[in-house]
């Protein structure tokens, strides 16, 4: 089984819902979908006259904010997925967290400044998916998901994307990026990474800019219940390209096995 996290950015693209449909239809494997969606968030809080506000990539979610990132996450977003799968021939449901308690999570704690209706997964229940997967369905997920205490949150969708993938567990989370996976310094993709190795590469300045968060939630998976995880775009997920981040007992397997 392989989830697939998808970007807000890479929805922009008019191109990329037709080819994402094909490719998971070509992939041959059971598939677990999770989106964000947050320059729609953003643009849609814009027209109707708030005003984002983002503290270290996570979005200041107010009642107001949370009812549009409900509105846009768990309705436009998620159901634009779920149509250009099943146009592909791909069985595909649309859910989100609160649907059947999947996604539990509490507020979620900041040193500086309070985030409002912002959570952090602490409890997943796998089975649901798991339920919907052997029945050939593609379970497309936005990660809004139910606190504890009854209240619903918006919730990073790399950070519910790995507690998924973790609970599950999937044989490998791919980050669907706009760019082909880590690029050395003559622009060549770097087949595969410790996180040793990545931690050197951002040292350097190799890594920088937005491609660091996307390594660093890359990384935070691997070791946690799933084994890789991956970096690539549209054109690289159906032939195995992309970046793989991998443990260091993986990658010694890897490395005897190519031996």
């Amino acid at each position: 089984m392989q989830l697939l996290k998808i970007g807000g950015n890479e929805l922009d693209d008019e191109g990329f819902l037709a080819g994402l449909g094909r490719v998971v239809a070509g992939l041959g494997e059971a598939v677990v979908v999770v989106h964000g969606g947050g320059k729609a968030i953003g643009e849609m809080q814009r027209r109707l006259g708030l005003r984002p506000v983002m503290v270290d990539g996570l979005r200041v979610t107010d009642a107001e904010s949370l009812a549009v990132a409900q509105m846009v996450l768990c309705g436009q977003t998620n159901k634009v997925i779920v149509a250009a799968l099943l146009a592909a021939g791909v069985d595909a449901v649309g859910l989100s967290g609160v649907d059947g308690g999947l996604l539990r999570c509490v507020k979620k704690q900041h040193p500086t400044a309070d985030l409002g209706y912002v959570g952090q997964v602490t409890a997943v229940r796998p089975e649901l998916v798991r339920q919907l997967v052997s029945q050939g369905i593609t379970p497309v997920i936005a990660p809004i998901s139910l606190g504890l205490d009854g209240q619903v949150y918006n919730v990073n969708a790399d950070e519910a994307a790995g507690a998924l993938a973790a609970a599950l567990p999937a044989g490998m989370l791919t980050f669907v990026s706009n760019v082909p996976g880590v690029l050395d310094q003559e622009g060549q993709v770097v087949r595969s990474l410790t996180a040793g190795q990545t931690e050197a590469l951002i040292e350097s300045g190799v890594i920088g800019g937005g491609m660091v968060p996307k390594v660093r939630a890359a990384l935070a998976v691997v070791g946690r219940g799933v084994h890789r995880a991956r970096i690539v775009n549209l054109a690289g997920l159906g032939n195995g390209g992309g970046t793989l981040f991998v443990g260091t007992e993986e990658k010694s397997r890897m490395i005897r096995i190519g031996e």
